[in-house]
């Protein structure tokens, strides 16, 4: 395996079971007021295998027109996203080391044939503050790299309850999700995984 670029942390097994199926119902209270929808590539248009929404002052969006960024509504209803659960500011506290809170919290649903392909988190423009990647449901393969497209990667399993840290030099590390495993997990009913991916955007 690659090694891994300084400040990037994993947190195996971090949230219990019961710190995990209180966050699930936070995200289903979420979904229902911001629901989940397909992004899509910037140009092609071409949908994304992943189902995503936002909580928080703003969130990542993309599509055909406008590429990626960050806006303070939901694409699809036009309504401010919710706010991020005090639970996950709480993790943000413990865990990034950074002194002001995050602004968004990126909701990824994977299906069990999702995959997200290698890419950088540069949408922000305070990159001095980490990524913090929360893992629900069914365990992944996380691919991680440098910080070109082209340096050696290496693959770890991400499974229910841990989490990973993006920071430092490893703050812009290529990084994906080659594949779920299906029945790896019995916290979300109909099988999955969701990722929780809190930010901050601006310094």
């Amino acid at each position: 395996m690659a090694t891994l670029l300084s400040g990037i942390r994993h947190f195996p097994g971090y949230l219990d079971r019961p710190a995990q199926e209180n966050l699930v119902e936070l995200i289903r209270r979420i979904v229902i007021e911001a629901p989940l929808y397909v992004p899509v590539m910037p140009g092609t248009g071409k949908p994304m295998s992943v189902r995503m929404t936002n909580c928080g002052s703003l969130g990542w969006v993309t599509d055909k027109e406008r590429g990626y960024r960050y806006q303070s509504t939901h694409p699809a209803t036009g309504r401010a996203w919710p706010d991020i659960p005090a639970e996950l500011m709480e993790l943000w506290q413990k865990l990034a080391g950074y002194s002001k809170p995050p602004e968004a919290c990126l909701v990824n649903f994977y299906s069990d044939d999702a995959k997200m392909g290698l890419h950088q988190d540069k949408d922000e423009t305070e990159f001095s503050a980490p990524v913090l990647s929360i893992s629900l449901g069914n365990s992944c393969l996380f691919r991680v790299g440098g910080l070109d497209r082209k340096d050696p990667t290496g693959s770890f399993k991400l499974q229910s309850g841990d989490i990973v840290l993006l920071g430092g030099e490893g703050r812009l590390a290529y990084h994906g999700v080659d594949r779920i495993y299906p029945g790896t997990s019995t916290l979300l009913k109909n099988g999955g995984r969701i990722n929780l991916t809190l930010r901050r955007v601006n310094s």
